[in-house]
């Protein structure tokens, strides 16, 4: 079933997410809604405070990235097939020096910005199976991890830009949250209870 995605504004996305047990209600159709939900938007990764839960849960499939004729051939091969969920998540450790991405969000459409992150990653999480792991990633897989996790801490990546920057788009996020705004998958909208 395809969910509703939360637009900026809505309180949701600025909680702080809390931790889930192996007994979650539903587990399973969660999951497969928020992968349905992800493809239909043409999203790389969503996390559940997007459809409205204030759970550390998120999920990533980088394989659209692996079909940009820019990056090397070795990042195009990591980028294919990198499909995970991420439980409980916490990033124990951020290396290098910071780079710039071009990053959007489904909450916030149609506004792109560069983003400073950090390129190498350790993560300690549970998949689907609620097995821990503990894994380092790096490239583009990092910076959609540290994105989607960036949302179960209550961050989005306009928090992350300048001041001058937030004033720029100031304006189109204000028409975000109110529903001014055309988009080809459904949405919530705080400041309205339609939904599309």
């Amino acid at each position: 079933m395809i969910l509703p995605i939360v637009a900026y504004g809505d309180a949701v996305l600025k909680k702080k997410a809390k931790d889930i047990a192996k007994d979650y209600p539903n587990f399973d159709d969660l999951l497969e809604n928020m992968f349905e939900t992800m493809y239909n938007a043409y999203g790389v990764g969503l996390a559940a405070p997007q459809i409205g839960l204030p759970i550390r849960l998120f999920l990533v499939d980088t394989t659209p990235f692996s079909e940009d004729e820019d990056l090397s051939k070795e990042e195009q091969k990591a980028l294919n097939g990198f499909k995970r969920v991420f439980i409980n998540a916490k990033i124990i450790e951020e290396e290098g020096d910071e780079w710039a991405f071009n990053e959007g969000c489904l909450s916030i459409p149609d506004v792109r910005e560069d983003v400073f992150r950090k390129p190498i990653i350790t993560v300690e999480y549970l998949d689907e199976n609620f097995n821990a792991h503990k894994e380092s990633f790096d490239g583009l897989r990092a910076r959609v991890i540290q994105h989607e996790y960036d949302h179960i801490e209550g961050v989005l990546f306009t928090d992350k830009l300048s001041s001058l920057k937030k004033r720029l788009i100031k304006g189109r996020l204000t028409n975000i949250s109110k529903g001014k705004i055309n988009v080809d998958y459904r949405m919530r909208f705080p400041d309205q209870k339609k939904r599309r």
